[in-house]
């Protein structure tokens, strides 16, 4: 995707609409202001219809088993489409260059965001936040996982952090990244430990080869032409090694994926993928990778933890076989670091109706949903600490070996680990290309990073 020229600062906001007396409505077709007066009122918007596009997810079945209940709530009409993930970006990238206002709310990921916002088209939520005049009692803001809601915050600006800001979304689920394994794959092969640093993963790879016969193989990790190969386990490892992708010199943005430490990590992802990854693998997205953890041919998978999850929620071939462990690491007690993802819900700016569209945003973030979401349903990783110390959570997860664990020493040290920038689906996307050329011989890990930093030096300086 060519991404739109970055506009730089914060988006400014022009809200039409009349001031909220106590208790009132708001004309059908004005949008809500973000400095309403007087009393939360569940119903302040009955009448007003809006339109929601979600992706195809256990969070949006989550949602759609709740919206008569909304409706009945606020009175608000809910037209929802749900649309696979492979069409889905496409669909709201075009909706909202129309400017028509149409949809209301979308759900999306954090690194969409950035191009969404820097275009306009998304509405930052700071004010309503702060307008207790908007807020739902006991919506509770504070117990939203303080780094999944920072990291929906950023202040435009190509080359600085997430983490700082304008509020862009507020988030459904997340995921970290964390090593799903197989017990009997490994009792299969005598492998007794799980492996804890680089060495002791690829010693299991070669362990692993063909475990359950030909076909079947070690490690289950993305690989496709796609941005998503580069998003998880792959950038977790990136950063683990010290590796940026960039870094603003002088003023500018310049990608550092030529670096020492690069280089390093990518002669150790590229001897990983030979030894222990899929034949298949230049071919693999993270469902294709799921299902062949699931069906036995794949003995682990280096990816997120609710994909991986979902082989035992699902009762897959291998269900219940399927534990979890924090992600390797260069040396046994080295901190581990990973990537994010949040699974997010935004305003469109444009929206006609956003008083309802707000309604809407906070009654399924709040904490009554989301831990039903969780807990009732397989929205996965919770992202309020409410459902995460909920008996009825825990409850659910306790024959799901290893995995809270986990997310407990993982999520400390998550963060969105990629440099904001507005080429981002460019430059990923060439990215991945590289690494497949690298994992095929194609070019040397160092000939083919020289190449990509000059074609992501370009991107971002168009």
């Amino acid at each position: 995707m060519i991404m739109k020229k970055m506009v730089v600062g914060a988006v400014l906001l022009s809200l039409a609409g009349a001031i909220f007396a106590a208790g009132g409505k708001e004309a059908q077709s004005g949008a809500a202001d973000s400095k309403a007066t007087g009393t939360f009122d569940w119903k302040r918007f009955t009448g007003q219809t809006i339109t929601v596009y979600m992706v195809e997810h256990s969070t949006s079945t989550a949602v759609q088993a709740k919206i008569k209940d909304f409706e009945a709530q606020t009175g608000i009409k809910v037209n929802i489409q749900v649309t696979p993930e492979a069409n889905y970006f496409d669909q709201v990238s075009n909706a909202l260059s129309s400017r028509s206002g149409t949809p209301d709310l979308f759900m999306s990921g954090v690194y969409q965001l950035w191009d969404y916002s820097s275009a306009g088209n998304v509405e930052p939520l700071d004010d309503y936040v702060n307008n207790p005049a908007l807020i739902a009692p006991g919506y509770d803001y504070n117990d939203i996982v303080p780094s999944v809601i920072n990291g929906l915050k950023w202040d435009g600006v190509p080359g600085h952090a997430a983490g700082n800001g304008k509020l862009w979304a507020f988030p459904l689920g997340c995921e970290v990244y964390s090593l799903a394994y197989n017990k009997r794959a490994f009792e299969k092969v005598g492998i007794t430990k799980v492996p804890e640093t680089y060495d002791e993963l690829l010693d299991a790879c070669d362990k692993l080869k063909e475990w359950n016969g030909p076909g079947s193989y070690a490690i289950a990790l993305r690989g496709a032409r796609d941005w998503g190969t580069i998003h998880p386990a792959y950038l977790s490892v990136y950063a683990q090694f010290g590796a940026k992708d960039f870094a603003v010199e002088g003023g500018r943005l310049v990608s550092k994926v030529n670096s020492p430490e690069s280089v390093e990590m990518n002669t150790f992802w590229v001897e990983m993928i030979k030894r222990g990854g899929s034949p298949q693998w230049a071919n693999t997205f993270w469902y294709i990778g799921q299902a062949e953890l699931g069906a036995g041919k794949a003995a682990m998978q280096w990816d997120a933890d609710n994909n991986s999850i979902q082989v035992n929620l699902q009762n897959m071939a291998e269900g219940g076989n399927i534990a979890f462990a924090p992600h390797p690491v260069a040396k046994a007690g080295d901190p581990v670091m990973s990537n994010f993802w949040i699974w997010s819900m935004a305003m469109n700016a444009n929206s006609k109706a956003k008083g309802a569209a707000w309604l809407f945003l906070q009654y399924f973030t709040s904490k009554e949903f989301l831990e039903s979401a969780s807990v009732q349903g397989n929205n996965m990783d919770p992202v309020r600490t409410s459902t995460w110390n909920s008996s009825g959570f825990k409850a659910k997860m306790a024959a799901q070996e290893g995995y809270i664990d986990t997310f407990n020493k993982t999520s400390p040290n998550a963060r969105i680990l990629f440099t904001p920038q507005p080429a981002f689906f460019e430059t990923t996307l060439d990215w991945a290309e590289t690494l497949q050329n690298m994992v095929a011989g194609r070019v040397t890990v160092q000939a083919g990073l020289d190449t990509l930093k000059q074609r992501m030096d370009r991107a971002v300086q168009q």
